[in-house]
């Protein structure tokens, strides 16, 4: 695969074609990819765990790091009601992070850089979190778009402007991590056409400064891989907290 423009590295190329009944099943890039990733989490889960130490190894450590950094986040944002959704966010946090990582490998494709994977992840959760509101408070969920205290005479626009706001979850949540991956891709891009275009000309030696910017960028990327998955699963728990205490 040849890279000429930023942009390339995001579309999506078809590996198998299938068709059947006139509907597109085609196995891409990001199918590829989707399946990689959670094969990966599979595979660091299952070494991570299997014959669990007193004394644990390194990836097991790690393992049992990430466990308890999701558990103690679910706790401190959502309470102890919480934690029978640990399931879902555990996962959904590595898969968001190992997508992240392996999309910085050589030639690697990211799915978080794409608007529909995010934004599917993002009306998911939510969509569910009105029906979970639903489901446990009734028509008392609906107080969570009435701030206690707040003057009668503006309650309507209030109430208006509360609602606008919680239907935009969905689009922050899912832009913020799109763009961060789309932004820290493209700008690697960028820095390394700087460096291959110096190494083919009579200046080489000034592809050193592109090379080492690419370096600790690389390393602010692989930092940002961890922090945007972190942000994701952080605002939906305050999320989930919204959804089990409406009146808070």
């Amino acid at each position: 695969m040849n890279l000429f423009t930023p942009l390339e590295q995001f579309e999506l190329t078809v590996l198998i074609p299938l068709y059947f009944l006139g509907f597109d099943f085609s196995i891409t890039t990001m199918t590829f990819y989707l399946f990689f990733v959670c094969f990966f989490v599979i595979i660091f889960l299952f070494f991570g765990t299997y014959k669990a130490l007193l004394v644990p190894r390194l990836l097991q450590s790690l393992v049992e790091f990430i466990y308890k950094f999701i558990y103690s986040m679910i706790i401190q944002q959502a309470g102890i009601g919480g934690k029978q959704y640990f399931a879902i966010f555990f996962t959904t946090f590595l898969f968001i992070l190992f997508s992240n990582i392996l999309g910085l490998m050589p030639y690697g494709f990211t799915t978080t850089s794409h608007l529909m994977i995010t934004l599917s992840m993002a009306f998911t959760f939510n969509f569910g979190f009105i029906l979970l509101g639903f489901y446990l408070h009734g028509f008392g969920f609906l107080k969570l778009f009435v701030p206690s205290g707040a003057p009668k005479a503006l309650l309507p626009l209030i109430v208006v402007i509360e609602i606008a706001s919680y239907l935009i979850r969905t689009i922050s949540l899912s832009v913020r991590l799109f763009a961060n991956m789309l932004a820290g891709h493209t700008l690697l891009f960028i820095m390394a056409s700087f460096v291959m275009a110096f190494l083919y000309s009579s200046y080489a030696f000034l592809g050193l400064l592109p090379f080492v910017i690419i370096l600790a960028v690389y390393v602010l990327e692989l930092g940002i891989a961890f922090i945007q998955a972190y942000v994701f699963i952080i605002l939906v728990t305050i999320y989930l907290n919204d959804s089990l205490h409406p009146g808070h």
